[in-house]
């Protein structure tokens, strides 16, 4: 599923990350808007806001019972 010429799941995972942090190169820009598909990229953001909120509750809940 992952090759050069298209997006794998590497790739849109790479790629959510980096724009997520705004570090996303123009080439993969141009790359994931050519050849990629809307609904990876929003998936991928949309898990990737889910970890990232349930590891920032488990680091809450951990600080406030050492507390």
């Amino acid at each position: 599923m992952s090759d050069s010429k298209g997006t794998g799941v590497r790739s849109v995972i790479l790629s959510a990350l980096s724009a997520a942090f705004g570090v996303q190169k123009q080439s993969n820009l141009e790359r994931d808007f050519k050849k990629g598909k809307p609904a990876h990229f929003i998936i991928a953001g949309l898990v990737g806001t889910f970890l990232f909120v349930i590891i920032l509750m488990v680091i809450v809940r951990m600080v406030l019972s050492s507390a």
